[in-house]
């Protein structure tokens, strides 16, 4: 199940357990947001709200604070001396969507708990007695034998810079006059 969610200006589609990045909100990292301006609903039966659907809210924790990069807003007044530079930098609020709701539920007050990601397991792989006497049985495969490196190309002589130096002075009217 998906949702369209207004906040900000700005609509976002969420889905329990995404991550979005708002304007900035005043709320402390942990905190439960309430968005309740769902514009749709989506999943097996789709709910278009005129504007908004009616009993239906999402969810979501505030996770930290951030800011974007920073804007430079220079201003030239040319052949006055005249220059500004401001710099901007806005801020941001991530959130994590916790749940979708409908028909008038509230959100729970704690955010759930978040299931820890499992460590992958890294197997070493120990030779068994028959692996190593399979390993000291086979020879070890032989070495190529190295082919002669090919020569060099020769090169080719360098052209005569007369030809440029004729040509630009014919161009100038400094060469010889026939």
């Amino acid at each position: 199940m998906f949702a369209v969610i207004k906040t900000g200006g700005k609509q976002y589609r969420v889905a329990a357990e995404d991550k979005i990045r708002i304007d900035g909100i005043d709320r402390e990292p942990g905190d439960i947001v309430e968005f309740g301006e769902v514009l749709m609903l989506g999943g097996d039966n789709v709910q278009v709200g005129a504007p908004t659907v009616a009993g239906a809210m999402v969810a979501g924790e505030v996770l930290q604070h951030t800011r974007g990069e920073k804007v430079i807003a220079f201003k030239k007044r040319r052949r006055k001396n005249s220059r500004r530079k401001r710099g901007y930098r806005h801020d941001y609020t991530m959130i994590r969507i916790t749940e979708i709701l409908t028909e008038g539920q509230k959100p729970s007050k704690v955010a759930k708990p978040r299931p820890e990601p499992k460590p992958k397991k890294t197997e070493v792989a120990v030779p068994t007695q028959s692996e190593d006497a399979e390993t000291k049985t086979k020879p070890a495969p032989k070495a190529k034998a190295k082919t002669p490196a090919k020569k060099a190309a020769a090169k080719k002589p360098a052209k005569a810079p007369a030809k440029k130096a004729a040509k630009s002075a014919a161009k100038s009217g400094k060469g010889k006059k026939k």
